[in-house]
């Protein structure tokens, strides 16, 4: 088939979608393939305004992904549902298309990479652990739990801000956080099972 034959194909939902969209849906590697030899375009989406980007990486589908980056599909583009195909894969835990996707997307000249850090974020201590940093004020009673902030603040609420603590972030500091306490802010990938 070629031309609008090729363009389109009927789906089992009754709408009409761009074969390479049902190529991806369908898990057909094959006819996915097939279909950019052909010319098939790797923006198109179907009646739910999903691409075959989006549809091999809600699959896990990483063979069909990197057809489809290295034909130019956008890593970076969004449907009504405003989900990149990195979150999609993501959030269907795809860790190895959820990857691919990423460094995807870290790749695009003059696109900012998106953050993938989980900010605000904050972890309970006891007091006495954060003692153990030698310009540590002695304020509060060694039995109870501070907050560690995201940018290495420490409060006695929960809250980001309130309460605070400790906010002399130094060198030092920094290290000691990450050294001593093992402190990092989880990335996306932190939260996959």
């Amino acid at each position: 088939m070629r031309g609008t034959d090729m363009e389109r194909t009927q789906s089992t939902a009754g709408d009409t979608d761009p074969v390479l969209v049902a190529a991806a849906r369908s898990g057909d590697l094959g006819a996915l393939t097939a279909a950019l030899a052909d010319g098939a375009d790797v923006h198109a989406r179907d009646g739910d305004d999903w691409s075959a980007l989006d549809w091999a990486a809600g699959r896990g589908d990483t063979a069909a992904v990197r057809p489809l980056l290295a034909a130019g599909a956008a890593p970076h583009a969004m449907g009504r549902e405003a989900r990149r195909p990195y979150e999609i894969a993501l959030a269907a835990g795809r860790l190895e298309s959820a990857r691919e996707l990423r460094a995807a997307e870290d790749a695009l000249p003059g696109v900012p990479a998106p953050r993938r850090t989980w900010e605000p974020y904050c972890r309970a201590y006891p007091a006495a652990e954060f003692g153990r940093f030698p310009g540590w004020p002695a304020n509060g009673g060694e039995e109870e739990m501070l907050y560690l902030h995201h940018d290495l603040t420490v409060t006695r609420s929960l809250w980001h801000g309130e309460d605070v603590v400790f906010d002399a972030v130094t060198p030092e500091w920094e290290r000691f956080c990450r050294e001593t306490l093992a402190f990092a802010v989880p990335d996306d990938f932190d939260l996959m099972p």
